[in-house]
């Protein structure tokens, strides 16, 4: 997660509180995945940004996921993700970010 979007993360946390805030992510590898769902709950791993040392404990999802597929407009899901879907792992990405939320997550 790049420096700028750490930054924004942390202003609306602090702005709506952290039980008011959910990240739901999109990218295409479980293990990047992964690394920006740490970076949201329990601070930035490579000690570089904004979020360095900060354990936020927000709630993340990635698009992906059949909890918020199920909450996304069929329609819209199958213009905007579903060709994703086919080359994407998607197991190893639930699985990932599951590990994540059982790891860091507060809300």
């Amino acid at each position: 997660m790049d420096l700028e979007n750490q930054k924004r993360v942390k202003e609306f946390t602090e702005e709506y509180g952290a039980e008011n805030i959910v990240i739901l992510l999109g990218a295409a590898e479980g293990e990047s995945a992964g690394l920006a769902a740490e970076t949201v709950t329990a601070g930035d791993p490579t000690f570089a940004g904004p979020l360095a040392g900060v354990q936020l404990g927000l709630r993340v999802y990635h698009i992906c996921e059949p909890e918020v597929k199920a909450e996304v407009d069929p329609g819209v899901y199958e213009e905007q993700i579903s060709m994703m879907e086919m080359v994407l792992d998607i197991d190893s990405i639930v699985d990932e970010m599951k590990s994540i939320r059982d790891q860091y997550c507060k809300f």
